[in-house]
C-alpha cells in the first residue's frame, strides 16, 4: 500500500526550527475584534422607505489607523463611512469604526506597517463589511455590499498624502 496523505490539501512539511541561515517567520495574532462606533442614519424616514427615489449613489471612505498597546501589541480600527445620496438629499449615512487588537511577533521594521495596515485591515474587513450590510438592511433598504478593498494602495496613497504635505486622507471609492 502506498502512502498518500489524507486530508484536505497537499501535505505540508511541520515546520523546522530556525537555525543561523533560516529566518523566525512573523506571527499576526488577532487576539480581538470589536465594533468601536457604529451609526446608522435615516434622515428622512419614511419618506425614503415609501417613496424610493431613483437608484442612489452611494459614497464609500475608507481609513486604517493603528497605535501601538505594547511594544508587540497594536490596536488597528478600520473606519467606513458610506453616505447614500438620491436627487442631492442624504438617503441614509452608516459608519462603523471596527476595531481589532493584534499581537505582532518576529516582524522586521519593514514588515511592520504592512502587516498592522495593510494585512490586519484586509483579515477583519469581511467582518466589518458583514456589519455594515445587516445595518442598511436592518435600515429598511437593501444591504450595501462594499467591494473588496487593497489595502496596500490605500497604505501607498496615505504615505503619498503625507509625503505631500496634505492631510492623511481616506481613499474614497464611488459605487
Amino acid at each position: 500500500m502506498s502512502e498518500e496523505p489524507t486530508g484536505n490539501g497537499p501535505s505540508v512539511p511541520p515546520p523546522t526550527a530556525p537555525g543561523p541561515t533560516q529566518p523566525q517567520q512573523y506571527q499576526l495574532i488577532i487576539n480581538a475584534q470589536y465594533i468601536k462606533d457604529l451609526s446608522f442614519e435615516n434622515p428622512r424616514a419614511p419618506q425614503s422607505l415609501v417613496q424610493p427615489a431613483a437608484q442612489p449613489e452611494v459614497e464609500i471612505n475608507v481609513d486604517v489607523k493603528a497605535r501601538n498597546l505594547n511594544p508587540d501589541v497594536f490596536e488597528v480600527v478600520l473606519t467606513i463611512n458610506a453616505t447614500a445620496r438620491a436627487q442631492g438629499e442624504a438617503v441614509f449615512v452608516v459608519e462603523l469604526a471596527y476595531g481589532s487588537v493584534v499581537t505582532i511577533h518576529n516582524a522586521t521594521a519593514e514588515m511592520l506597517p504592512l502587516l498592522v495596515l495593510v494585512e490586519t485591515p484586509r483579515i477583519v474587513f469581511p467582518f466589518a463589511r458583514a456589519i455594515i450590510a445587516n445595518a442598511t438592511r436592518d435600515g429598511g433598504f437593501p444591504p450595501l455590499m462594499i467591494n473588496p478593498i487593497d489595502f496596500a494602495e490605500l497604505l501607498r496613497r496615505q504615505q503619498a498624502d503625507t509625503q505631500n504635505l496634505a492631510p492623511p486622507g481616506a481613499g474614497t471609492v464611488l459605487v
